[in-house]
């Protein structure tokens, strides 16, 4: 008889039977809800930083890395360049699902890919200088992009309403038994890897 697992609660959410298009979509959904991403940075002093970004939409069902808009004189560049390794996470607070993106960042300055990616509403985050270069747009030298490429992605989907949910906890509780509010689902690395090269391809 095997020993008991010591984190019962991650051995009954975890689900390894979907394909991995399935994972994807189910990731795509969630980001579109939560909207928002938390980018944790390393800083030179060894500490880490996160704020929120807004991703851009993904162009396909494939794509796996995650694309922001951002300005480049904000600390977040120099410590990405102190330190490639980030993370991106998301929380849908409706549902309780969540997404963590372990990966590298890549800053570009490529003015396709900014233009391929900027919308209006984004200059709102630059403003207007009014020297005639400095305006917001596309063409903004401040303007540039970060892509995060992951190595591991993990997420959680909640499979249950908030009441369910909870009743599922109080059960547990009192009958010692593990709550199943959800699955979690990884995107591992070599999957992620076939996935971009396909994209590619």
């Amino acid at each position: 008889m095997s020993a008991p697992t010591l984190d019962p609660l991650t051995a009954k959410l975890e689900n390894d039977s979907l394909s991995v298009q399935e994972k994807i979509a189910g990731l795509h959904a969630l980001v579109k809800s939560a909207q928002t991403g938390m980018l944790t940075t390393h800083g030179a002093d060894g500490h880490l930083h996160s704020r929120a970004m807004i991703p851009t939409s993904p162009f396909d069902d494939t794509q796996l890395t995650l694309v922001f808009i951002a300005n480049n004189v904000t600390a977040k560049f120099d410590e990405i360049k102190n330190d490639a390794h980030v993370n991106v996470s998301f929380c849908d607070i409706n549902s309780t699902s969540w997404a963590s993106y372990s990966g590298t960042a890549k800053i570009s300055q490529d003015k396709e890919l900014i233009r391929k990616h900027f919308s209006s509403s984004l200059a709102a985050y630059f403003g207007d200088l009014k020297d005639g270069v400095h305006k917001g747009d596309a063409e903004d030298p401040r303007v540039s992009v970060i892509e995060v490429v992951p190595s591991n992605i993990r997420y959680f989907v909640a499979t249950k309403g908030a009441v369910k949910r909870a009743a599922d906890v109080a059960y547990s509780a009192a009958t010692g038994k593990t709550a199943g509010p959800g699955e979690l689902r990884t995107i591992t690395e070599a999957e992620i890897q076939l996935t971009q090269k396909l994209r590619t391809n």
